[in-house]
């Protein structure tokens, strides 16, 4: 066997184990972690905290998140915009459910079918819609691209399509800010 051929093999190892461009973001945000779980910066938890996470890495592997690599800030104001308005109203309408009197508001499980294929947005609709007081994700069907959210305050059909909307307006604000050309003509 040739000294080159022996070489590949622990060449290909260390590239494993070795940190890719793409990873530096999410190697930072866990040596930050560490550090903060540490409550001290010292050269020990820094160099500890760069170990576990090369270590947290390699051991729980998680596939890279495309980005479209487009950022529109008008959209990206609207959907603030729009987040913060319903948390404000949402976390009226959530008050006022505790302290009226009457039963207790009928909840529902609902499934929202997204139109979009990207991870990354669908992880952020979720986010979005737990964020807001009164919605929850129960669950999410990553291949079909559906969330099923738990939902107060849902005595009738239009509620529950109202909610459905709510959703499909975050998903197209998210889209419309950060997905790919191809999900923004669909949008358009």
């Amino acid at each position: 066997m040739s000294e080159t051929s022996r070489q590949a093999p622990r060449t290909a190892r260390r590239l494993e184990w070795g940190v890719r461009l793409h990873e530096l973001p999410l190697l930072f945000g866990l040596v930050l972690l560490w550090t903060m779980l540490w409550r001290e910066i010292s050269p020990l938890s820094v160099v500890s905290g760069f170990v576990v996470a090369i270590v947290a890495m390699r051991v729980f592997y998680l596939p890279p998140v495309e980005l479209a690599g487009r950022f529109n800030p008008w959209y990206a104001l609207r959907y603030l915009g729009y987040f913060l308005w319903n948390l404000m109203l949402a976390s009226w309408q959530v008050a006022w459910l505790a302290v009226r009197p009457g039963e207790p508001p009928k909840t529902s499980i609902i499934a929202v079918r997204l139109r979009t294929r990207s991870d990354f947005i669908l992880t952020m609709v979720g986010l979005t819609i737990s964020l807001i007081p009164g919605s929850l994700v129960a669950e999410v069907d990553r291949f079909a691209s559906t969330l099923y959210l738990h939902v107060i305050n849902t005595p009738t059909q239009r509620e529950i399509r109202a909610m459905r909307r709510n959703v499909r307006q975050i998903e197209r604000l998210l889209v419309l800010t950060l997905g790919s050309k191809q999900e923004v003509r669909g949008y358009a």
